[in-house]
């Protein structure tokens, strides 16, 4: 039971991090853009908020075999967002849209694929 909610919760992760990718090109892989819209700023950080929201949901065996994310920073970075999010640095988030979420997605991606494929 647990290995199916772990499953689904990376199908959950997946699709944010396609919604920021969806946002991106809404808006345009633009910094200066990016810093402007309060939209595409909020849109993004509540993806990332919802994705650090899932990372909690994991089992810890599941936390403890998948090492090739930082799951603590992720849900570390999801506290900042929710609890204090005046103190969100748009760079932080830039970086993390830009650079992160890709990897992420991939990571995500290969821990289904390999599932599907039990």
């Amino acid at each position: 039971m647990s290995a199916l909610r772990d499953h689904s919760i990376l199908l959950h992760i997946i699709r944010y991090c396609d919604q920021i990718e969806e946002t991106m090109e809404l808006f345009g892989r633009d910094y200066d853009t990016f810093l402007s819209s309060n939209t595409y700023r909020n849109a993004c950080c509540m993806c990332l908020l919802q994705i650090g929201e899932l990372t909690n949901a994991f089992t810890e065996e599941f936390r403890t075999t998948h090492t090739g994310v930082p799951w603590k920073q992720i849900q570390g970075f999801r506290n900042i967002v929710a609890h204090a999010y005046g103190t969100v640095e748009p760079e932080i988030v830039w970086e993390i849209i830009t650079d992160d979420i890709l990897k992420l997605k991939k990571y995500c991606c290969e821990l289904v694929e390999s599932e599907d494929e039990k």
